[in-house]
């Protein structure tokens, strides 16, 4: 076992079609779990709907959209974490760091995919619903200052990174969510 965890086994999925919805959707066919740095098995029951939504959309063409990369199977028990009550965003975050870690992600990697989380669950608790438009996709400010979604989001999670570089690769979360709150606030 690595000091950051490891997987039950390679995930077993279906994709889930529908002529409505894009086809981002995935079913889990059996269990599947990791097993974090302190022995806390976060599990992803067979029948789960997965779809990697936390890492938000406007950054994948920064750290990568939901099924690349060494970061797949960390991404599956976080949807699943984040969508289970009684477990709050913040563990799953911190579980999505060790778990990227455990699939092969470098300090370096892991570091900018838990920022990317971290906004996620910042816009999602801090941004208005009713301040996107479905269409022009814009974020308008206290204000009223229009800024398009994607260049907001990747401005900041690029300024968390530039800070983030040259970290050592025994940086705490408390450290990593020291600079990310310098950023965004909870």
């Amino acid at each position: 076992m690595s000091n950051h965890g490891f997987f039950s086994e390679d995930p077993k999925t279906l994709w889930i079609t529908d002529p409505d919805k894009a086809d981002r959707n995935m079913e889990l066919l059996a269990d599947f779990s990791y097993t974090d740095p302190q022995g806390r098995v976060w599990l992803a029951p067979k029948g789960s709907t997965i779809n990697g939504a936390s890492i938000p959309r406007p950054l994948w063409s920064t750290v990568g959209s939901p099924y690349t990369d060494d970061y797949r199977r960390a991404s599956i028990t976080h949807d699943v974490a984040c969508n289970t009550p009684g477990i709050p965003r913040k563990e799953a975050d911190v579980m999505f760091f060790h778990a990227c870690r455990a699939g092969g992600c470098n300090a370096a990697q892991a570091r900018v995919l838990y920022a990317g989380v971290r906004i996620g669950a910042w816009a999602s608790a801090s941004i208005p619903k009713h301040t996107f438009s479905r269409d022009k996709l814009l974020f308008r400010t206290h204000i009223s200052t229009p800024f398009n979604e994607e260049l907001f989001l990747k401005g900041k999670l690029s300024d968390i990174s530039n800070e983030m570089d040259g970290l050592s690769d025994d940086t705490t979360i408390e450290q990593l969510d020291n600079i990310i709150e310098r950023h965004i606030k909870f």
